[in-house]
C-alpha cells in the first residue's frame, strides 16, 4: 500500500507532518545539513528576540552597559548580550545561508511581547529568505493591573502589525493561557496570521533555598506535555480557517499519530531531536509510514482530525463526564492504591 504523507502547512507543501522546531540546532550548519538528511519537512529557526532588537537599536554598550550599575533593577532590563546565540544581523545572515545549502522550507522566528517598532524587523526576515515566519508572543501578565482585555488587544495588534509588514505566511505561537483561546485564535486570524502553534512551554524558574534567588530551569519536554495540545487542537480543528501546528511533547510515532487525528497539520520536533539525535526524525517518519499501511490509511489526510470535537458526540458531556470519573475515589484507588493518611 502507498501511504501519501503529505500535509500543508502556511501555505507550504510539505511530504510529511514532522518539522524541526525552533531550538539551538540551527546554531550549526552542519547540524542543519543533518536536520535536512535525516528527512525534515521543514526547518524553524529560534527566536529573535525584542530585547535583542532594541538592544542592538540604543547601541548596547554606549547607553546600557555605561550605567547598567546605576540602580538595581538595570542588570535585569536587558540580557547580556552574550545570552544570545546570534545578534540581529547575523540571524538574518544565518538564514541566508541556511537558504543556500538546504533545499527544505526555512521558517524565521521573532519573539515579543509588545507592541512597538521591533516588528519592523519581520520584513527583514523575509529579505532574508525565509518562507514563513513563526511569531512567539511571550508574556505572562503579574500584575492586577494588568488587564485582560488589553493583554488581548495588545497582541492582537502584534500579530497585525507582523503580518501587514510582510507577504510571507505568519503562525502565531501562543500559550493556553487565555480565558477563551477559540476566540482568541478567530482575532489572530482576522489580524492576517495563517497558522497558529500550540503551545508554548512556560520555563518556570525555581527557588535557591540558601542563596534566597530565583533560578532559572531548563528540561526537555515529555510526551505527557502532549494531552494539552492533543484537547485544544481538537476543540480548534472545526472552529477556526487556520492552520494548526502541535508543539510539546511529541516524542514518539503514537504522539505524532494523536496529534495528526486531533487536528493538526503540521508537529514540531525539538527534545527528542536533542535526545536522540537528527537521525531519529527518520525513524520517526518509517513508523508513521507503517502505522498507516497496517491500519489501511491512504493517506495522512485521511486521519487528519479523526479525533477533533466534531467526529465526537457531545464532546463536552463526555469530558465533564471523563473528568468526574478520573477524580472518584474508586478510580483513583484503581490506579494508584488504597488513599493512606
Amino acid at each position: 500500500m502507498n501511504v501519501d504523507l503529505k500535509t500543508q502547512y502556511l501555505g507550504l507543501n510539505l511530504p510529511h507532518p514532522l518539522v524541526v522546531g525552533a531550538s539551538p540546532l540551527v546554531d550549526s550548519l552542519d547540524r542543519v545539513r543533518e536536520i535536512e538528511d535525516a528527512g525534515a519537512a521543514a526547518l524553524i529557526m529560534h527566536s529573535l528576540f525584542e530585547e535583542q532588537i532594541l538592544m542592538d537599536e540604543l547601541a548596547e554598550d554606549s547607553y546600557v552597559h555605561g550605567h547598567e550599575e546605576t540602580f538595581a533593577e538595570a542588570t535585569s532590563y536587558f540580557p547580556a548580550s552574550s545570552t544570545f546565540a546570534l545578534n540581529p544581523e547575523t540571524y538574518l545572515e544565518r538564514i541566508r545561508k541556511i537558504k543556500e545549502i538546504v533545499s527544505m522550507p526555512v521558517i524565521g522566528s521573532l519573539n515579543g511581547r509588545t507592541p512597538s517598532g521591533w516588528t519592523d524587523y519581520a520584513s527583514d526576515i523575509e529579505s532574508a529568505g525565509a518562507d514563513a515566519l513563526e511569531l512567539n508572543l511571550y508574556f505572562q501578565p503579574a500584575l492586577h493591573a494588568d488587564h485582560p482585555a488589553k493583554i488581548e488587544e495588545d497582541a492582537i495588534k502584534i500579530v497585525k502589525s507582523v503580518c501587514d509588514r510582510v507577504q510571507i505566511p505568519v503562525a502565531v505561537k501562543l500559550s493556553p493561557y487565555f480565558t477563551s483561546l477559540p476566540h482568541f485564535v478567530k482575532q489572530v486570524a482576522g489580524a492576517g496570521a495563517k497558522g497558529v502553534v500550540l503551545f508554548n512551554r512556560f520555563y518556570q524558574p525555581d527557588i535557591d533555598i540558601e542563596e534566597l534567588k530565583t533560578v532559572p530551569q531548563l528540561k526537555l519536554s515529555e510526551s505527557s506535555e502532549l494531552l494539552l495540545r492533543l484537547r485544544w487542537l481538537a476543540i480548534l480543528k472545526d472552529q477556526v480557517s487556520i492552520d494548526l501546528s502541535c508543539s510539546g511533547g511529541v516524542h514518539t510515532p503514537v504522539d505524532v499519530i494523536k496529534a495528526v487525528m486531533s487536528g493538526a497539520d503540521s508537529v514540531q520536533l525539538v527534545s527528542c531531536l536533542l535526545k536522540n539525535g537528527a537521525g531519529y526524525l527518520s525513524a520517526l517518519r518509517t513508523q508513521l509510514l507503517h502505522w498507516l499501511e497496517e491500519h489501511e490509511y491512504p493517506s495522512l489526510q485521511e486521519m487528519k482530525g479523526s479525533m477533533s470535537y466534531r467526529n465526537t458526540p457531545n464532546p463536552d458531556a463526555i469530558e465533564r463526564a471523563n473528568y468526574v470519573k478520573i477524580l472518584t475515589a474508586a478510580q483513583i484507588q484503581d490506579r494508584f492504591g488504597p488513599v493512606k493518611w
